[in-house]
């Protein structure tokens, strides 16, 4: 009989975490007709004076410049815009690499994306394959194909909403179970076996939760850059477990920390099934069996009827 793997979740962020800058930068922003740097100004511009959310504004900021430009924001579009998305060394490897370790230890791991990005370009890329499902920014289109709102805004807060929902195995749009009461044994994947990874301020609310409720969370930064700092204040003000260089090619030691995380679960799985077994031990003596029960009820009997006698 096959032995049933343990559900473990990876769950990571994209721009700065997985891909080496934001995934509007290599090819959407250039379509637009500006460079990354003034395009962000000026997005983040607008949300200010409208007083907008950021995510929220950026996205209506790229609909309305792609309008002006004469673009089609097509959902094919968007996918293109992805083909050219560059990497930290060993993210395409490192999906096949680690669910091959896990499967060894026992562990069944399930990657999912969370993420301010857009969706639709995460659907595009070369890695969406990976996971099991993303949770990202996006729009309602009309039957021409065009943008015409958003279906779906992630920002800071609202991911942490996503982590909820892979702890309990719920899909994307079932929102009213999020704040249901499910008892922990029932939970799909318990935090304490999941591992987030991040780089970045929209990261500390999920960081924060992962970790508190007994998971890991990794920050990660571009090798040899500022970002090293920013990474190291998360561990310092007590955010995340560890602060790793985004290096996920084998023998890094972003791959080495992973790999003895889940070493750690698969050891306290064991464990917990040891405990299962001592549990029904000490339930077998506090309740004897039928037999046992009777043999002493009929002992109490007869030692009453010798008494009376």
């Amino acid at each position: 009989m096959t032995k049933k793997l343990t559900k473990v979740a990876l769950i990571y962020d994209f721009d700065e975490t997985l891909s080496t800058t934001y995934m509007q930068d290599y090819i959407l922003i250039p379509a637009l007709g500006d460079k990354p740097e003034n395009f962000w100004k000026k997005a983040n511009a607008w949300s200010k004076r409208n007083c907008a959310d950021q995510i929220t504004g950026t996205m209506y900021y790229i609909q309305h410049t792609a309008k002006e430009k004469g673009i089609n924001l097509t959902r094919e579009f968007l996918c293109n815009a992805a083909k050219s998305i560059t990497y930290f060394d060993g993210v395409e490897e490192w999906f096949d690499r680690i669910n091959a370790y896990g499967k060894q230890l026992g562990l069944q791991i399930e990657h999912y994306i969370i993420s301010s990005g857009m969706e639709e370009m995460i659907d595009g890329s070369s890695i969406r394959n990976h996971f099991k499902d993303v949770f990202g920014c996006s729009y309602v289109y009309n039957d021409k194909g065009e943008p015409i709102w958003p279906a779906r805004v992630v920002n800071y807060s609202t991911k942490t909403q996503y982590i909820a929902k892979i702890n309990k195995g719920l899909r994307k749009t079932e929102d009213r179970a999020v704040n249901e009461y499910m008892p922990d044994e029932q939970r799909v994947i318990p935090y304490k076996r999941m591992i987030y990874f991040g780089d970045g301020m929209t990261d500390i609310p999920s960081m924060k939760i992962t970790k508190s409720k007994g998971g890991t969370a990794i920050a990660v930064y571009r090798p040899k850059s500022k970002h090293k700092q920013n990474a190291i204040k998360l561990l310092r003000d007590d955010r995340v477990n560890f602060a790793l260089p985004a290096d996920y090619r084998e023998n890094s030691q972003l791959d080495h920390v992973v790999k003895t995380i889940l070493d750690k679960m698969a050891k306290e799985r064991d464990l917990d099934v040891l405990k299962v077994k001592e549990d029904k031990k000490k339930k077998q003596i506090k309740e004897p069996s039928n037999l046992s029960r009777k043999i002493s009820i009929i002992s109490r009997k007869i030692t009453r009827k010798l008494k009376s006698n």
